[in-house]
């Protein structure tokens, strides 16, 4: 089963959060690192994006954690609890799935905990004892993290993990709950964080979640770290001549838990802006005549107009929009039916569910096999943007802008539904980095776990 466990964390207090919570260190740009910094210098972006030179910086970092502890900045709730954390938000302007000024208000709901680190996908595992990546990662970052882990013994950023439940069971469990904090974000993101101690409940949360594989939504490179660092932990007490508790800090990972079945659970497209690489327009599109109905969708389109013409084809197949910098757009949409491209030499080898994702069938067939951007430039970022506004990233095109003014294409996505991200991973397969953008962000400094191999958890 997929062993979670109540939370006994570090925090920050409670009336204060709003000035000392970060988005994910990965999304924090230097000016924004500057802006959050600047907010309280108790910011928790001082400890995820610790300043110094080379390795110091990880040193610094473990430094603020001991301050902040010893001075009372940090403290432990040594209660075992789950913390349900809701965001009400409505989607950002240029983001939204059909076009622009969207104002409905969606509630997602979740909740805070420790998941026990298992190699991911391990194919000895009964199905619901998985946990199952979706895209794949690079070694840098997960370096960096290791050495943050390392230093600070301490987990400071959530991952994101989806668990099943389409009957809702678990819904009352997550009311038995107590305030805690309610502040607004300056993007304009209203959140809630309240505290389940109750036995009952938090035996029901448990029990609720372990029949269910776990999908990491976001936070890969984080989960293979605390796995690592896990190895490390083990490795660690066997050469003292003992043996790691099973229960040991060191052997969980702090997650954000959310029903893949909420209606909630927003899932945004990220677009692909191709630069520096030619691309001839009629030979692509010729190219691609063989497998996609190629629709020109004339000069000078706007952006909402272009993301719903994209979204209606896109519910009824495999379908994107190519932006030229003349201004010129064309809809291609997936004619070949997907167990008949099993025939194609590229896109024949790919596991079925990966056919039937868009984002595979760009990337492999589309970027790979007609421009002629490798897997290798691919997973480098050295072609491509990954920008999420649609109308920004139509303007710079258009007008030229960008880091080299040489965009050449702009692929606007439709968003990669979870239920697909879920048969994608199940059938041990993973996407192209930046295949989902699930939406908000999970803040980081809600609370943390301490990884301290002769602390338990529960």
């Amino acid at each position: 089963m997929a062993v979670i466990a109540p939370l006994r964390p570090l925090h920050f207090a409670a009336e204060q959060l709003a000035t000392l919570v970060a988005p994910p260190y990965d999304v924090i740009s230097p000016e924004e690192r500057a802006a959050l910094a600047a907010r309280d210098p108790h910011n928790v972006v001082k400890l995820i994006l610790p300043e110094g030179e080379g390795d110091a910086k990880y040193a610094h970092a473990a430094e603020l954690v001991a301050a902040w502890r010893k001075e009372g900045a940090l403290t432990r709730d040594d209660r075992p609890q789950f913390l349900r954390y809701d965001q009400r938000f409505t989607l950002p302007d240029g983001r939204a799935g059909a076009g622009r000024g969207t104002t409905t208000t969606i509630h997602r709901r979740g909740f805070l905990g420790l998941v026990k680190v298992v190699p991911l996908a391990d194919p000895a595992a009964a199905p619901h004892e998985r946990v199952l990546p979706h895209e794949r990662t690079l070694s840098g970052p997960k370096e960096d993290r290791l050495k943050l882990f390392r230093a600070t013994r301490t987990n400071l950023s959530p991952g994101f993990l989806l668990y099943k439940d389409p009957g809702q069971k678990l819904a009352s469990a997550l009311e038995r709950a107590e305030p805690v904090a309610r502040f607004t974000t300056p993007d304009g993101i209203d959140h809630e964080l309240t505290r389940i101690v109750d036995p009952a409940a938090v035996a029901a949360l448990i029990a609720g979640v372990a029949g269910s594989a776990l999908l990491i939504a976001d936070g890969h490179h984080r989960y293979e770290t605390a796995l690592r660092y896990r190895d490390e932990a083990r490795a660690a007490a066997t050469a003292a001549g003992a043996a790691l508790p099973g229960d040991a800090e060191p052997n969980y990972f702090m997650a954000f838990f959310a029903n893949e079945d909420d209606p909630g659970l927003v899932v945004l497209p990220t677009h692909r802006h191709l630069h520096d690489l030619a691309v001839d327009k009629a030979r692509f599109e010729s190219t691609a005549a063989e497998h996609f109905t190629v629709t020109s969708l004339g000069q000078a389109a706007g952006a909402s107009a272009l993301v719903q013409t994209l979204a209606d084809s896109g519910s009824r197949t495999p379908s994107f929009v190519v932006a030229y910098p003349d201004g010129s757009a064309t809809l291609l949409a997936l004619k070949t039916k997907i167990a008949d491209l099993a025939a194609h030499p590229t896109l024949g080898p790919l596991n079925p569910q990966l056919r039937g994702a868009d984002v595979a069938l760009l990337h492999s067939g589309l970027l790979e096999q007609i421009i002629g951007l490798t897997k290798e430039a691919q997973a480098a970022k050295t072609n491509l943007w990954y920008p999420q506004d649609a109308a920004a990233s139509l303007g710079k095109l258009r007008s030229g802008a960008g880091p080299s003014e040489s965009g050449t294409a702009l692929f606007l996505m439709n968003a990669t539904p979870a239920a697909v991200v879920r048969n994608v991973a199940e059938a041990g397969e993973v996407m192209p980095q930046k295949s989902t953008f699930f939406y908000p962000k999970v803040l980081t400094g809600l609370a943390m776990h301490t990884l301290e191999p002769d602390r338990l958890v529960g």
